[in-house]
C-alpha cells in the first residue's frame, strides 16, 4: 500500500488505484481503503465509518447503472491529495449522465483514507456522446481528462 509522505509518482499510484478500486462497484472491497472511523462528504451526504460507507456505495451503485469512472491527481502535499474525476452512468429510466467533480483525500500514516470530501455535478448526455467504457485500459493511464 502506497503510504505518506507522497512524492508525485506515489500520488499518481494512490489515485489510479482508487480508479481501480471504485470501477470494481464492490462496496466492501471499496471501503477497505478508508479508515475504520473515515469521514466523508459527499454532495450533501455525510458518512462515518466503513458501515456507512458500504452502505451508500450500495445504494449509489444500485441508483448509477453502468457506472465507468475516471480519476486524475489534481495536486499532492505530504499526507494530503486532490484529484479531479469524471464518471458515466445511466439511470433506470435508460438516460445517460456525466458526473464532474473534485475530491480531497487525507491519510493515515497506514494510506488508509481518514477524510474524503467530494464535490459533483451532474450533466445529462445523449447515448452518443459517451466517452468512458469501463475500466481504464493500460494504454489509458496517465492521460488527462478533457474539461468538458
Amino acid at each position: 500500500m502506497t503510504v505518506p509522505p507522497f512524492t508525485e509518482e506515489s500520488a499518481r499510484a494512490k489515485v489510479q488505484a482508487a480508479e481501480d478500486a471504485w470501477n470494481t462497484r464492490d462496496p466492501h472491497r471499496v471501503s477497505l481503503a478508508y479508515t475504520p472511523d473515515s469521514v466523508w462528504r459527499n454532495r450533501d451526504e455525510f458518512v462515518t465509518g466503513r458501515e456507512e460507507i458500504v452502505g451508500f456505495l450500495t445504494r449509489k451503485w444500485a441508483r448509477e447503472l453502468d457506472y465507468a469512472l475516471r480519476k486524475e491527481l489534481w495536486a499532492f502535499t505530504a499526507d494530503r491529495i486532490a484529484v479531479r474525476f469524471q464518471y458515466e452512468w445511466s439511470d433506470a429510466a435508460g438516460g445517460w449522465w456525466r458526473s464532474y467533480g473534485n475530491e480531497l483525500w487525507e491519510f493515515d500514516a497506514s494510506g488508509l483514507m481518514r477524510r474524503r470530501e467530494a464535490s459533483i455535478n451532474d450533466l445529462p448526455i445523449a447515448a452518443g456522446e459517451r466517452r468512458i467504457f469501463g475500466p481504464r485500459g493500460e494504454n489509458e493511464r496517465g492521460v488527462p481528462l478533457p474539461l468538458a
